[in-house]
């Protein structure tokens, strides 16, 4: 199989929306017309709880990781950098399809769940690294958002100081991924500025109810 299927198998995945089907399917309820609006695990999580959020997250971080290691499995070739094109190519493809998905009328989500998927398989030490300050933050402040722009900010560093001899398409693949997911959130930004973003607290459950 030519390696540019796996890109557009890689957007595919992506744009399986997990966010719409599990609250359509489980809870009779669009996560698109409550909360945030948004079709990700943070509004799905301040929607619907603590279980379909973590399942959300769990599933949109599979999509990204899928996709990647899709590309390491089945594409054959001998030229590394070659490989590592493909693999940001596929990577890329799977944050795009879950921020604009086919299967959702291409309104998604902010894909850092999916792109946590993506780093996880191609860089998991700094991903991890990542994460952590992720969640430190969040349990700290209960913004969402923050913990993703500052983990966002900090990847390329961290993935720097992992691999200070990576190639340079790696790097310049982990300065896009920090851009991309903090530009993504540049209504974040503004409303934490202004003091009204809104809070998810990780130990309170939904107001919403199973149906």
């Amino acid at each position: 199989m030519t390696p540019w299927i796996f890109i557009i198998i890689a957007y595919l995945l992506g744009s399986i929306p997990t966010a719409v089907w599990i609250g359509k399917l489980f809870y009779n309820t669009d996560v698109r017309q409550h909360g945030s609006r948004n079709a990700g695990a943070t509004n799905t999580f301040r929607v619907l709880g603590k279980k379909a959020g973590s399942a959300v997250f769990l599933l949109d971080v599979t999509k990204g990781y899928c996709a990647v290691w899709l590309v390491e499995e089945f594409v054959q070739t001998d030229n590394i950098n070659e490989l590592s094109a493909f693999k940001i190519s596929a990577a890329v493809a799977a944050v795009l399809g879950h921020v604009f998905p086919l299967f959702a009328g291409f309104k998604g989500g902010k894909g850092v769940a999916t792109a946590f998927g993506v780093l996880l398989a191609m860089t998991p030490e700094a991903a991890l690294t990542c994460f952590g300050i992720f969640l430190l933050i969040w349990l700290i402040s209960n913004f969402v958002s923050l913990g993703s722009i500052v983990a966002a900010f900090l990847y390329p560093i961290i993935q720097f100081l992992y691999n200070p001899e990576q190639d340079d398409i790696i790097l310049v693949f982990s300065i896009i991924i920090a851009f991309t997911v903090i530009l993504s959130h540049r209504t974040n930004i503004l409303r934490l500025l202004n003091g009204v973003e809104t809070k998810t607290y990780a130990f309170r459950n939904s107001t919403m109810k199973k149906r």
